[in-house]
């Protein structure tokens, strides 16, 4: 099995999610997702901001509602679009994460940041208040702490981004391709199929109340008994062996 990486590559413009960036960004998360081999998706960033956010040139009242309204579907499309692929999403993040950047670093089922990276959702300052960002930062972060980014605006630091639960490794600069391969490698090491099933069932039971999470998780372990790797994976650890995953 393979990770792909995807990397937010317009440095000059600090790789805020353009409505062309964020086109890009939704072709290479769906393309050939289905494929057996594809275990892991990774998104990093060139340069010193990993992502600025929102293009505001784009939102400029130049542009008319109807292609503002564009870019905002295309953004919730993506970050939702993260959360619903059958493999698990990486965020790699080294530097400046903000507004949108930062929703998407909360979108992520994991984030490894470096010691150096921020994060901030300072859309109030410039009078657009990250209402969209918010959504993502509210299901990831304490709620005061989320409303403490979105009415100042001012930045987390890595260690607090840890402590608060919005990323869930800190390293050194110099460990943060090291300590992303080793999840990685971790990850591909089980069943595609198998992940799959996890992945999707931990998003549906979060937005359950208790009993009915517990009823839709029971069903789904059952289900995942008559899987052929299911069924291979408790078979091997009986025999003391390695499982041969078919996914």
């Amino acid at each position: 099995g393979f990770c792909r990486n995807i990397i937010l590559n317009d440095p000059r413009k600090r790789n805020a999610l353009s409505l062309s960036m964020l086109q890009s960004l939704r072709e290479d998360l769906l393309h050939d997702v289905k494929s057996k081999d594809l275990r892991v998706i990774i998104i990093s960033a060139e340069g010193p901001v990993f992502c600025s956010g929102h293009d505001l040139k784009e939102l400029s009242s130049e542009d008319d509602v109807k292609h503002h309204s564009q870019i905002f579907e295309i953004c919730a499309e993506v970050m939702t679009l993260i959360q619903k692929l059958p493999v698990p999403v990486i965020a790699k993040v080294n530097g400046l994460a903000t507004a949108a950047g930062c929703q998407l670093v909360a979108s992520c089922d994991i984030a490894v940041a470096s010691e150096k990276s921020q994060f901030a959702t300072p859309g109030v300052n410039i009078g657009l208040f990250c209402s969209t960002p918010a959504v993502a930062l509210g299901r990831s972060l304490p709620r005061k702490v989320a409303l403490e980014m979105l009415f100042t605006g001012e930045p987390l630091s890595a260690q607090e981004a840890l402590m608060h639960g919005l990323v869930s490794k800190v390293v050194p600069e110099d460990k943060l391709e090291e300590e992303t391969m080793k999840i990685s490698h971790k990850i591909c090491e089980s069943s595609k199929s198998v992940l799959a099933l996890g992945k999707a069932t931990f998003y549906r039971q979060m937005t359950q109340d208790l009993d009915a999470a517990y009823k839709m998780t029971t069903q789904v372990m059952v289900d995942n008994l008559t899987l052929r790797d299911g069924q291979e994976g408790i078979e091997a650890f009986i025999q003391k062996r390695k499982p041969v995953w078919s996914h």
